[in-house]
Parts: C-alpha cells; structure tokens; sequence
C-alpha cells in the first residue's frame, strides 16, 4: 500500500544520505525509484542530490508553481515507477504537497519526502508544515548539537559569523552558513 512519508530533520543530519541509500536499494532489485530535488538549491550542481559524504545522483527538479501530480503522472507514461523520492521538501509549496498526497492516493505510488522542519527562526517551513499535517508516516533524522544532545534547531551565521535572528526563510548554505544545535543552545545562540 502506498503511502507519502516525511523524513524531517536539522541541516547535517544525513536525510540526503538515506535518501540515496533507499533509492540505491530500489534500484539493485531492478525497480525504478524516480529522484526530484527543488530547483532552486544548486549546491551540488543543478538536478543534482548529494550528500556530504561525497555520494550523489542525478534527479529531476520541481520549482514553485510546478502542478507534481501531472509531472508524476506523466513520468509513469514514459515507464514504470516504484518509488518517488523527493530531497529538499521544505522548498514544497502548500498546493505541492497535497498534489503528492493525490499521487499516493490515486497513482499508487510510494513517496518519501527528506526535509528540514524548522528553518533558523524556528518557524515550520510551508512544505514542511503541510507534510507533518498530510504524511501517512513521519520519521525524525537525529542528529546531534555539540553538546552531545538531540539537535532540533538551525541556526544561521551571517557574514560577520554572528546568528541571526531575521532575514528571508530560505538563503540555501551549508555548513558555511548554518549550524544544527539543541533548543537550548539555539536560544542562546540568537540571544533570547
């Protein structure tokens, strides 16, 4: 029975990591696993995942405004699809996500979606939000802060190296630019 997933995490937990891994599986029992990342996050070159243990695959991307039930239904016409699955699902609008929920219902396809929850104000991203309130299955991606407990925040460095605490929800970086910590040393870290 199909069903849409959530895999949610913190920045450098290793969602794109499993992700391959999964699509690895699928492929070396001879099924076709379909791959979409958001357009917009170019770090690992474009319709590209990658992880930062160096492994990686070429993928499909999806961008605002993009209807995922007509791309899905119109990839299955080109061949057989076992599993979608989709990197970055933070960048997922609203509509996005409940047009995968139709494909899960109507299509039968399995999709496991792999993003962050929260972005660096602490606030749900839309993708995000709407994926904890639709997904058949939700799975945390643990990681930890330097403390050596649970990281469930990021926190984002600003040129000058300080946090932030405002600016626009998405700016894509790495570990350049955001740093997973736990909830208390995210507050201290921001400053409340």
């Amino acid at each position: 029975m199909a069903k849409l997933y959530f895999n949610y995490s913190t920045m450098n937990a290793g969602k794109s990591t499993i992700l391959l891994q999964a699509a690895h599986n699928y492929r070396e029992r001879g099924m076709q696993p379909y791959l979409l990342t958001a357009l917009l996050d170019n770090r690992a070159g474009k319709a590209r995942i990658a992880s930062r243990i160096g492994i990686g695959a070429e993928a499909d991307t999806f961008a605002p405004g993009q209807d995922l039930f007509a791309t899905l239904k119109a990839r299955m016409a080109q061949g057989p699809v076992d599993c979608v699955f989709v990197d970055e699902a933070q960048f997922l609008e609203k509509q996005q996500v409940w047009q995968l929920a139709r494909a899960v219902d109507d299509l039968g396809l399995p999709i496991m979606c792999y993003g962050l929850r929260v972005d660096f104000r602490g606030a749900l991203f839309p993708g995000s939000a709407a994926l904890l309130a639709w997904a058949d299955e939700m799975r945390e991606v643990r990681t930890i802060c330097h403390c050596g407990k649970k990281a469930t925040m990021v926190a984002r460095r600003g040129a000058d190296g300080q946090f932030l605490r405002d600016g626009a929800q998405v700016q894509i970086g790495g570990n350049e630019t955001y740093v997973s910590l736990c909830r208390r040393h995210w507050r201290a870290a921001v400053g409340d």
